[in-house]
């Protein structure tokens, strides 16, 4: 498949990773058509319940994925850390969206930051630290409080570090296992947003409106549209997001995390090149969700329409809080998504459900 080509519906998409994104890909994309067939080292995972086939294998099993690339159109991802060899091998057999050069910038902290920085698009401050001594400098520069992160994996709250006044900077390091990592100055902001885009091959774009998202112990709780920042904030959030697809040369989907500072300035927390939880909200407020766009993107398909019904709020269903399900069920206004895992344990995602309110009623005085 070219740059150009339309791939038809019929054809069978690859998804690089097996969770709850990719499963809530393949529904997507069974309503336009499409079969879809997952790669991951888990078996009975959430989307090979809904996918026609399944690899179950590690992300370097290079056998494994040979077979998987000659058995599909096109391979993408909602899981963007496997090995770049992986990847090589892939794009030796298959059309690869997005490409390796987005997967490089968003496994990376360090990376990440120094290409949104060389984009003019403010990060909070930075230190690359390999060792406690430089540490100790970097905390002398940037100040505390400040968070300490791995460059590589690490997501909701985990591989992170928050140093406070009276924390040891060992113990904060070797919290870190010895891995390459990054030091964040402080943003003293009022909310943070973030904004998902859509890019096609040819360069359209649609991007949804920004989300207000709410953390608790470094894992989404809740997102809400319309967020309540002016709209001013909107169309920078939007500008910036499709600013760093555009760079990104993005063939999918952008999520790109922001922090609204108390002075009214963006600045970026992360970026992820695949669909995203902050974006859950759009499967019940939009008439076309991510994960449809993530699959018209991916396809060559004209991206669709990112118009807002009505005004939502996202909750996270983490761990035992998705014992509740029933209750949600007798909500009206509520619609629930749950992920088919089998086993529930603490700070696992374990699904969610969308709260649907009429257009204008979350910011009403």
């Amino acid at each position: 498949m070219n740059k150009t080509t339309l791939l038809p519906p019929g054809s069978t998409i690859g998804i690089i990773g097996n969770g709850q994104l990719g499963r809530m890909t393949a529904l997507a994309a069974a309503r336009l058509g499409y079969m879809c067939h997952v790669y991951g080292p888990d078996t009975d995972s959430p989307a090979e319940q809904v996918a026609l086939k399944a690899t179950v294998a590690a992300y370097d099993d290079h056998d494994a994925l040979v077979a998987f690339a000659d058995a599909v159109d096109v391979v993408t991802f909602e899981f963007e850390n496997i090995p770049y060899e992986s990847v090589q091998l892939l794009t030796q057999h298959v059309e690869v969206r997005p490409g390796w050069n987005c997967l490089q910038i968003s496994q990376d902290r360090l990376i990440e930051k120094t290409f949104i920085n060389d984009c003019g698009i403010e990060t909070a401050p930075f230190k690359g630290v390999n060792s406690l001594a430089e540490l100790e400098e970097a905390v002398d520069a940037l100040g505390r409080p400040c968070i300490l992160k791995t460059t590589r994996m690490g997501y909701d709250g985990k591989g992170q570090a928050l140093i406070r006044p009276e924390t040891e900077l060992h113990v904060a390091y070797e919290s870190m296992s010895n891995a390459p990592s990054v030091l964040e100055g402080f943003v003293d902001f009022q909310r943070e947003i973030s904004v998902i885009v859509a890019r096609s091959a040819c360069g359209q774009w649609t991007a949804f409106e920004p989300a207000e998202n709410v953390h608790v112990d470094g894992i989404l709780d809740t997102s809400t549209v319309p967020a309540n920042v002016p709209d001013g904030i909107v169309e920078e959030a939007v500008r910036i997001a499709v600013t760093l697809a555009e760079k990104m040369e993005i063939v999918g989907l952008l999520a790109v995390e922001m922090f609204h500072t108390k002075d009214d300035r963006l600045i970026v927390n992360e970026v992820a090149p695949r669909p995203h939880n902050s974006g859950h909200w759009t499967q019940d407020a939009c008439y076309s969700d991510q994960f449809e766009q993530f699959v018209r993107a991916v396809c060559g398909l004209p991206l669709g329409s990112v118009e807002r019904r009505n005004d939502l709020v996202m909750k996270n269903l983490i761990g035992f809080d998705v014992e509740k399900w029933p209750d949600y069920l007798n909500e009206p206004n509520a619609k629930l998504h749950l992920y088919g895992k089998a086993s529930t344990r603490r700070g696992r995602k374990m699904g969610h459900v969308n709260l649907v309110y009429p257009l204008g009623e979350l910011l009403k005085e």
